[in-house]
């Protein structure tokens, strides 16, 4: 599916979201939903993954011995991005995202992190074909690994280096990663991560002002390790909106926010942040202060419940 959308129909559902918010109190849609996704249900679903292949698997990487691949000489790189709306909306078929349930038709032990893992492969695929292949982990730390063991999200990613779509440095290793922003990431990109397109996140719409979307679900410290044991939407499984049994997903920041917040402990770091203000699927894209206690969402202090994506090579 097209993964741009026009300028007309970007800005009537900037309109839209601005009537909604203003007169009606509620979080605005994102403006990359467009007619295709326009008609998706608000009820969070998850469409079926069984034609994406299990990125927890063993899987060869698809480049060849020089770092380049036959099909596309980028690919051999591709290893980074943060997942759009777009993509998130199109994977779950809501218009409100995941929210905190990042199951993706997985069962059992870790099913949270897998389907993540699963929907960071099916992005990455859809974004650059072949690049399925290769083995994508979500940077998500879980409080349970199925025998009682925290999962830190730092020890999920590989050794590094990292590269985004278009083959630009995010970070050469894991000492790199924990850092307020990535260390020797590319200067075009080091406060302004950018989506599975080389896109920096903050304007997915190059043509468009930029939007409030920076609140990444990441469940970790600042060293990548895991925040604490109800930081993870009980590790990935829910997007009930109730916070007394689901917890806050703690957050990082795709771009920092100049100024900070109330409660956000860095206005910069890309890895913890600030705690949001429950795990129900949810999108607001206009700068309304910080998270919204009352909606119990992923999104509600500006986001979408999105996450970043490593693959263990490049």
């Amino acid at each position: 599916m097209v993964m741009k959308q026009s300028l007309s129909a970007f800005s009537m559902m900037i309109a839209s979201a601005m009537v909604a918010a203003c007169g009606q109190g509620v979080a605005p849609m994102d403006s990359g939903a467009v007619d295709d996704v326009a008609s998706l249900p608000d009820s969070a679903s998850v469409v079926d993954a069984s034609a994406v292949a299990d990125a927890s698997a063993s899987q060869p990487d698809a480049s060849v011995a020089d770092g380049t691949s036959a099909a596309d000489a980028g690919l051999g790189r591709f290893s980074f991005f943060v997942t759009s709306l777009r993509a998130l909306q199109e994977l779950s078929g809501n218009r409100q995202g995941f929210g905190g349930d990042l199951r993706f038709g997985e069962t059992g032990p870790n099913a949270g992190l897998r389907g993540a893992d699963k929907i960071c492969t099916a992005i990455a695929e859809r974004s650059m074909p072949g690049s399925g292949a290769k083995v994508w982990r979500a940077f998500l730390s879980a409080a349970n690994d199925g025998s009682g063991n925290a999962v830190h999200a730092i020890d999920r990613v590989g050794e590094g280096p990292w590269y985004d779509r278009l083959g630009r440095v995010v970070a050469t290793n894991r000492a790199g990663l924990q850092a307020t922003r990535p260390v020797g990431a590319d200067p075009t990109i080091a406060n302004d991560l950018p989506n599975e397109d080389g896109i920096p996140n903050q304007r997915p719409d190059p043509s468009q002002p930029a939007v409030d979307n920076h609140h990444m679900m990441t469940g970790s410290n600042s060293m990548g390790q895991l925040y604490s044991a109800t930081s993870t939407c009980l590790d990935w499984t829910s997007a009930v909106e109730n916070r007394t049994l689901t917890g806050q997903p703690r957050m990082g920041l795709s771009w920092p926010r100049a100024g900070g917040r109330p409660g956000m402990d860095s206005s910069a770091n890309w890895i913890n942040s600030i705690s949001e203000s429950g795990c129900g699927p949810g999108v607001n894209l206009l700068q309304m202060g910080g998270p919204n206690l009352a909606m119990m969402n992923v999104g509600s202090g500006g986001g979408y419940g999105g996450f970043y994506c490593f693959a263990l090579s490049p």
